[in-house]
């Protein structure tokens, strides 16, 4: 528990903490052992062809992307298997594990070709940062609020007024308007170019999100957040918040106060 009071925060520690703080203490403290999810292998094998594809100059073909994609997809489900073979275990939603796992496999497929597509003709410029990399699943490690927060950011686009856009890829329908504010206080910090702008790119659609406005996002609303969870963890404070979202939790399981329904 000590490591996890002193440790930096997250997005996904924030969000996680305030939808069910008991579900954060049995992952991050209990150490549970989560089950399985094929969406959460879609979306990291789609981050990383798109990653790979956007660092090439956009040059490799939709064939050695979609190919990416598929061999990244195969390792992690493969090692997920490795540790838990039976397939009914696995989180599915509406179909069962093993049919989740193969239909997410072409699902991935297809999305990723729609993603070089989408990325030819729409051309949006990825920023480089000084040291002269691509701004892609950047890394930072900056203060907030007094609460040193990191983090990965999927693109920075650059804007035509040379400001950034921060932009998220989704392949599922989760959003959220926190992560972009994080990362937009996190850029501004770090790099001193302002953030107006956010969005995310949505694989189910093969587009573009709305546009979403944080010009006036400031520090003290986005630290607000980290510090509370900062200082809940510190309190030991861990209250459970049963409901729906219990059948997507991935250590249900092991959970005493999870809803009957889930």
């Amino acid at each position: 528990m000590s490591d996890l009071a002193t440790m930096p925060r997250s997005v996904s520690q924030v969000e996680q903490y305030e939808k069910c703080a008991w579900r954060y203490y049995l992952q991050r403290v209990e150490k549970v052992t989560p089950r399985p999810a094929a969406w959460s292998h879609h979306g990291t094998a789609f981050h990383a062809a798109a990653e790979d594809y956007e660092n090439s100059a956009r040059t490799m073909e939709a064939e050695e992307v979609v190919q990416c994609f598929s061999d990244r997809y195969s390792a992690l489900v493969n090692a997920s298997l490795d540790q838990e073979p039976d397939t009914d275990r696995w989180l599915a939603a509406g179909v069962s594990g093993g049919e989740d796992i193969e239909r997410r496999y072409a699902l991935g497929q297809e999305q990723t070709a729609r993603y070089v597509e989408w990325s030819q003709g729409a051309g949006p410029v990825i920023w480089t940062v000084p040291a002269n990399k691509l701004a892609l699943e950047l890394a930072f490690s900056v203060e907030i609020g007094g609460v040193k927060v990191r983090g990965f950011i999927d693109q920075l686009t650059v804007e035509p007024d040379d400001s950034l856009r921060v932009r998220d890829l989704k392949t599922g329908t989760t959003k959220s308007k926190f992560q972009l504010e994080a990362y937009k206080v996190a850029v501004e910090k770090i790099y001193d170019v302002p953030v107006n702008r956010g969005d995310w790119y949505l694989a189910k659609s093969g587009g573009l999100s709305r546009t979403v406005k944080l010009d006036k996002v400031t520090e003290a609303e986005v630290g607000a957040r980290f510090a509370a969870t900062d200082e809940g963890v510190k309190r030991g404070d861990f209250p459970a918040k049963p409901g729906f979202s219990c059948r997507f939790c991935d250590v249900s399981h092991a959970c005493s106060f999870r809803s009957k329904t889930c």
